[in-house]
């Protein structure tokens, strides 16, 4: 008689960095006998890999955790995993109020997922396993994005010690990946279709492999055959060095963008962020990357409503956002997240101020992005194909990054996910564009060199 198999529904929330664990927890359980399916109706086994940074991820993640215990209730499942950040910061509490879940498990315990998975499923008592943070790599991976971009992690953890954030709590102390293992994957991502690799850490900047910084890395990465776009996230603003802009300018392959959280400009807020680099020095790294790195596009994410933000604190974090004209921007209200000194300080902003405040720069940001976008019209671009929505091809220019940078909507074209295509930019909103192929111009992934 044969062996059963059983089947795995994954449900990943949260970050790119926490997708790219899903994707791995998914190899892995495919190597381990295991079979995946995107219905949880019949899923024998639900992997909820949460996330715990902030309220609203939280209350997402146990929302998701309730969900697949009512599954196991009444439907086919038989076992329940609770995975990632959540469970990492808040084992006890999880094991106490979640009788439902048979196994608690921690950010370094992805190599392990099909045992724990046959585990819970043999009924034994409840499994809780939450070791100290480490960084996995070198294990198979699933793509749960398109084929043809793929995130890669670099490093885990962080360092800066901001007084708003949990992330050290959850994922430790920054530690860097080995560049050779970062390569590598590089490439056995380019051998399976991937043509942009999306470099992810908590601070990039950061990155440090004996004589390997993130210059350097960066070079070795633009030498992978088959890749045509890099594109590097999460910058700390005080560390982006001459070195960095450099490569950015020099090196073909390499996105001429740049995300750099820089959370706030007035001085007093940033002190009690404990963010290193003052206003003035963030303004002067902005003014240096746009001089050094002609056509560069700049991201960046804030903070409204943090505790001690007065209204003319906040005014100049709107002056700031008018007079920089970041061309991708990102807003969050405070979250007091416990353990973490920010929730410890006094003067807290009442979430409708900080609420109003996010969307008074999300209205400026609008106008802004819509003038960059009217701007590109009759402009000739290179687009990378990513899928279809509602009948219509769109896909992205190197100066956007999926998900959260708008996308380029296509007309009169045979494209298909994966193409680089020539177009011209034929219309604009305020985040997203049109475009129409020029004919007998697609390219082939231009910079395969």
């Amino acid at each position: 008689m044969s062996k059963r198999t059983y089947k795995i529904g994954m449900v990943s929330l949260g970050c790119p960095k926490n997708q790219v664990d899903a994707e791995q927890m998914m190899g892995v359980l495919a190597g381990s006998g295991f079979e995946l399916t995107a219905d949880q109706q019949e899923a024998d086994v639900i992997v909820v890999n949460t996330c715990g940074f902030i309220e609203s991820a939280k209350e997402e993640s146990i929302g998701a955790i309730l969900e697949a215990a009512k599954m196991k209730k009444r439907g086919k499942c038989r076992a329940l995993v609770v995975a990632g950040c959540l469970a990492q910061r808040y084992k006890d509490e999880l094991r106490k109020e979640l009788p439902e879940a048979d196994a608690i498990i921690g950010t370094a315990e992805v190599a392990r997922i099909g045992e724990i998975c046959r585990q819970a499923l043999a009924g034994s008592e409840q499994i809780v396993r939450v070791a100290a943070p480490e960084i996995v790599y070198g294990l198979p991976r699933l793509s749960t994005t398109p084929r043809h971009y793929r995130y890669l992690k670099i490093a885990e953890g962080c360092s800066n010690r901001c007084s708003y954030c949990a992330i050290p709590m959850i994922r430790g102390d920054f530690f860097s990946r080995p560049a050779a293992s970062i390569i590598d994957e590089a490439k056995k991502l380019a051998d399976d279709g991937a043509k942009e690799l999306i470099l992810l850490a908590q601070d990039s900047t950061g990155y440090r492999d004996g004589k390997t910084d993130l210059p350097a890395l960066l070079r070795k990465l633009a030498r992978v055959r088959g890749i045509s776009w890099v594109r590097l996230m999460y910058a700390y603003p005080g560390r982006i060095s001459d070195a960095l802009m450099a490569v950015l300018a020099e090196e073909e392959k390499l996105c001429k963008y740049l995300d750099i959280p820089v959370q706030h400009i007035d001085g007093k807020v940033l002190a009690a962020m404990n963010r290193k680099g003052s206003p003035d020095e963030i303004r002067r790294t902005i003014e240096k990357l746009r001089k050094r790195v002609p056509g560069i596009a700049l991201r960046t994410s804030l903070i409204t409503g943090f505790p001690g933000e007065t209204e003319a604190a906040f005014k100049r974090l709107l002056s700031f956002v008018k007079e920089t004209a970041f061309d991708h921007l990102g807003v969050f209200t405070y979250s007091p997240e416990e353990g973490t000194p920010a929730a410890q300080l006094g003067s807290q902003v009442a979430p409708e101020t900080a609420q109003e405040r996010l969307d008074r720069i999300m209205q400026a940001q609008a106008k802004i992005s819509l003038k960059k976008n009217r701007a590109l019209i009759g402009t000739g671009r290179t687009v990378l194909v990513d899928g279809l929505e509602d009948d219509t091809l769109f896909g992205r220019l190197s100066s956007q990054a999926p998900e959260i940078d708008g996308a380029v909507y296509l007309s009169e074209t045979e494209a298909v996910p994966g193409d680089f295509v020539e177009v011209t930019i034929i219309d604009a909103s305020e985040y997203d564009l049109v475009g129409t192929e020029k004919k007998s111009t697609k390219s082939q992934a231009s910079n395969n060199k």
